[in-house]
């Protein structure tokens, strides 16, 4: 149980647009509240123009991520935040370096998904459905091999299929080719995945316009739940049915 109540989110988003957005309605959905005042008060910072965190991490440069972070963070302390959520799995390849520039405290999404999957279903074998730049950082791989579980991804040519999901559809506007999307988590559950992890935020729209299998777990809504515990309120369990 969260002892401290009613603290302050911020939300470092813009990571995207969409992403961010729907971040944000999934805590107000999943927030047990009865009126405005039972709610989180929340920081949104919706920085669009922050520079695409895969090609950051490819061309090891981040200087001008950073610099946009930064700012941001300043920001946050201004408003006096309790604690960050990142509602962007790539971003975590920086998060030690995100976390060091605040003292507020920031959710690991990537630590609290893994977790609460080998905590709550004591699985070993996990497939990963990112971004290139997040399947390069080995974020996921590395936090897996910690607990003692491996870490499964598509080949190659069903990691296209995934990057035309993210980048030219669903980042676009479109709803995400549903079809497309099962051919690459056939793949995985072929290989032995028990879970198939959604890491990528833009990934979650596929979770909010179709009925996914069970065996397909939302990173974000891992970030929402977790967001609402450390804000001191209740989850709506209802939400998750």
């Amino acid at each position: 149980m969260v002892k401290n109540k009613n603290k302050k989110l911020g939300i470092l988003g813009g990571m995207g647009p969409q992403a961010t957005q729907y971040f944000f309605q999934r805590i107000i959905e999943s927030t047990d509240a009865k009126c405005d005042q039972d709610h989180i008060d929340i920081m949104i910072i919706n920085q669009a123009s922050t520079p695409d965190r895969t090609a950051s991490i490819l061309s090891k440069n981040d200087k001008d991520l950073m610099s946009v972070v930064e700012k941001n963070l300043k920001l946050f302390e201004i408003y006096g935040v309790d604690n960050i959520a990142i509602p962007c799995n790539t971003t975590h390849y920086f998060y030690e370096k995100i976390q060091s520039k605040t003292k507020i405290p920031i959710i690991n999404m990537v630590e609290e998904t893994v977790k609460s999957i080998l905590e709550t279903k004591g699985v070993k074998k996990i497939g990963i459905l990112a971004t290139d730049g997040t399947i390069f950082t080995k974020i996921y791989e590395k936090e897996c091999v910690k607990r003692d579980a491996e870490a499964v991804f598509p080949s190659e040519a069903n990691q296209k299929k995934i990057m035309e999901i993210i980048y030219k559809e669903i980042k676009s506007g479109e709803k995400g080719d549903f079809n497309k999307f099962m051919e690459v988590v056939k793949e995985l559950r072929d290989k032995g995945c028990e879970v198939i992890v959604l890491a990528c935020t833009e990934l979650s729209y596929l979770n909010k316009n179709y009925k996914l299998p069970e065996y397909c777990l939302d990173a974000l809504e891992v970030l929402v739940r977790r967001s609402i515990e450390l804000s001191g309120k209740k989850i709506k369990t209802s939400s998750y049915s």
